[in-house]
This record gives C-alpha cells, structure tokens and sequence, in this order.
C-alpha cells in the first residue's frame, strides 16, 4: 500500500513538473514588433503574444518581486518578440521610443492590467460587504424632520462616526451570498455566509461630529433612512501587477454576478468564494469551467440528471480581494458563465 501512494505521489509530482515545463506557446498572429498605443492593456498584450495569456511573467523572465512591481510599459513604448540563446521567445522594450506629438499628453499614464473604465466601480464602491462587516459601522438613528427618506441635501443623524473621517459612504445589507460547497445552505448559519450584496445608497459628508453626528446627504442613489449604515470613503487604487496563475491550487465557484443576473460573458464582474486567506492576489488569473446539471430521460422516459464533466469556459482576472471574497473580470469565454461554476488554477 505504501509503495502504492508513493507511486501515485510519484505520478502527480511528475505530471505537476512535466506541465510547468511546458514550452511558451506564441499566438498565432504574434507579431515581430508592437508598438504600445493608449487604450492597451497588459492583459490585451498578453493575449497578443501568447495563447496562454497568463504565462506573461515567463516571456519577459520576470521573477516574483517583479510580477508585482513591473517596469511600467506606456504607449510609444516598442515592444520586440525575440529570442534567447535556447531559441526559447522572450520580450524586451527596445531602445528608444516612438513618441507621435499627437500622444504627448497621455504617455504620462503607463498602461493598465485590465480596463479601468469596467471595474472603476467595483474598485471606488465596493458591491460586496463581508459577513459582519456592517455590524459595528455608522448607523443613521434619526432622520431630518417631516422625512421619512433622505434624499439630496437632507440631512441624516448619525451614531458610531469617526469625528476625523469626512467622507461617507451609504449601504444597506442585501441578500447573504452563501457558499455553495455547503449542501445544507442555510443563511442563519454564519459560516455558510461569505458577504452580503451591499446596496449601495449614496454619499453624505459629517457636517458636525457628536453622538449623534449631523451628516448631509451629497448623492442619493436609492431611498436612505433609519437604520441604514455608513463607512469612510475609501479609493483603492488598481495594483499593477502582471496577469500570472496562482502558485497553489485554487478551486473555487463563481458565488454572483454583478448586476444581479444570472449568466455573464466576456467583460462582465463575477464574486468568488475564494479570498486572500485561500491565497488569490491581485493579477491573479483563473480558469472558469462550467458546472452543469441537464435533464434527460431514461429508457422509460422518466426524467433524470445528469452531471456534465467539466469544461473550459473562459478565464478571469482577479482585480480585488477580502478575506473570503474576490471580485474578478472575464476576460474571455466560450458562452455564458453562472453562478455555480468552478474556477481553477490554468
């Protein structure tokens, strides 16, 4: 038996090695030379070069460190598809740059991972709240008289604020996102509860501290009152790290999509109940592989189910992480991604 396991072992290891072994593999249509234009992004130079984006790291032969601080690339930037001495593809910046006058002004701004203008939102207005985190935040206790609702301009009393903090943001819990790896789901069990979908209310400025504290309404996105909660502004910048795959194995579902629809393609927002404690990171991309039940009938013609193996969907970028939660962008699929499905370590 031992011999066996260590056989098996054995097996995994070497298929573990002979995969990360694998050669670079080009696009089809990778070019000898690119110049860099506004508009581009790391992850469309990936897919450029390479039919599997997310081994950007290795063309350039960047190490670790550097995945997360990368030189940064800028539009007139010339990118050069060459070759070491094994005959193995590499990228390189070549030396001097095509700068047109034209694009004087936006070559002060390196290149994004992915396109900010798409998650903007998810970054400035976070959508997902994890579980408890809205439990010890401001709490409007008592509204403006003769209103019921606040809308632009009224004003909102406020307990448990931070007399140095201006800035606020509005939320009030949604639906609890539970993680599906749990049969029984059941929301009154907190370890069943990733987060909830915050419904973002607005944003009001403390206008004097107290206890209660006055604050005024400045946007009011949907109805706010009593017993609705605030947090600090925050505005986390977008980290520019390199699009790599995880070093460990991640193995996780899709838990929602932005919007509250059911399916997402390409450029859609998709939460993970995979966070920074199972170890995903910023620049983290992942495979999506869909998780599907269909109905057939037997030989009687009594309906039955059956699972479908699962394939590969598409890949997503991870672009914010909590605890136990990540939001994450497709990039690409096959179709329409839901709720439910898997995403792996490519």
């Amino acid at each position: 038996m031992i011999r066996i396991i260590s056989a098996l072992v054995l097996a995994v290891i070497t298929t573990l090695c002979s995969a990360a072994e694998q050669p670079l593999q080009l696009a089809d249509s990778a070019p000898a030379r690119y110049i860099v234009v506004p508009g581009d992004t790391l992850w469309g130079l990936s897919a450029r070069f390479l039919k599997e984006p997310w081994r950007w790291p290795e063309i350039w032969r960047l190490n670790k460190e550097q995945v997360k601080n990368p030189n940064l690339i800028y539009p007139g930037d010339i990118i050069v598809l060459d070759r070491d001495a094994n005959g193995n593809p590499l990228l390189r910046v070549e030396d001097g740059k095509l700068r047109p006058r034209i694009y004087s002004e936006q070559m002060t701004e390196a290149i994004p991972p992915i396109p900010p203008n798409v998650i903007e939102p998810y970054i400035s207005v976070p959508l997902i709240v994890e579980a408890g985190g809205l439990d010890n935040a401001a709490r409007i206790v008592a509204t403006q008289q003769d209103r019921v609702f606040l809308g632009n301009g009224d004003l909102a009393y406020v307990e448990n604020a931070d007399p140095s903090k201006r800035q606020w943001q509005i939320y009030r819990n949604g639906r609890p996102l539970l993680d599906p790896e749990y049969p029984d789901q059941n929301p009154a069990d907190p370890k069943h509860v990733l987060g909830y979908e915050a419904f973002y209310l607005g944003s009001a400025t403390q206008v004097k501290a107290g206890a209660p504290a006055t604050f005024e309404v400045l946007t009011a996105k949907e109805e706010i009152g009593r017993g609705d909660r605030l947090v600090p502004a925050v505005h986390p910048a977008l980290v520019s790290y390199v699009p790599h795959k995880p070093d460990l194995m991640i193995d996780g579902r899709v838990i929602s999509v932005y919007g509250r629809v059911g399916s997402a393609g390409r450029g859609s927002v998709i939460s993970l109940n995979r966070g920074a404690k199972d170890g995903l990171e910023i620049g983290h991309v992942l495979a999506l592989e869909r998780n599907r039940t269909v109905v057939q009938r037997d030989e009687a013609d009594r309906k039955m189910n059956v699972q479908i193996p699962a394939e590969r969907a598409g890949l997503v970028f991870v672009f914010r992480t909590f605890d136990r939660i990540a939001y994450a962008l497709i990039v690409q699929s096959e179709g329409t991604i839901e709720v439910n499905d898997f995403v792996r370590t490519p």
